[in-house]
């Protein structure tokens, strides 16, 4: 019988979540539309994938205690999931077949302003 999570696990869910909210607030004050939050499909995940002009932008936000840690918590493979989850997005979103598609990231840590590090990194 599964029960509860335990509370640290708990409370490092709702600070991530509280990091998507805050991160999808910045991009809107940035002048991005939100298209999508927590976008799942069988190949991945994307936190946010947001629009501004010719501009689409899948969002991956990293909530850790300090900005190094944030940093550090992207690595190669989860990239790869939301390349491959970004194209299931343009798949099912064909109208928005002509758009720039361009992969961010916002780290997020207590009592900091959000970071956020455009084209992050450029799929291989």
């Amino acid at each position: 019988m599964a029960g509860k999570p335990a509370p640290k696990r708990r409370a490092a869910w709702r600070f991530g979540l509280f990091a998507e909210h805050l991160a999808a607030a910045l991009l809107r004050l940035k002048g991005y539309r939100i298209l999508a939050t927590r976008f799942k499909t069988t190949v991945g995940e994307i936190d946010i994938v947001a629009r501004r002009a010719d501009l689409i932008a899948f969002v991956e936000v990293k909530a850790r205690a300090d900005l190094a840690a944030a940093a550090d918590a992207l690595g190669p493979r989860q990239r790869q999931r939301i390349e491959r989850a970004a194209l299931a997005f343009m798949a099912r979103h064909p109208h928005m077949a002509g758009q720039f598609m361009r992969f961010d990231v916002i780290l997020v840590t207590a009592w900091k302003l959000p970071r956020h590090i455009i084209d992050a990194w450029r799929p291989d």
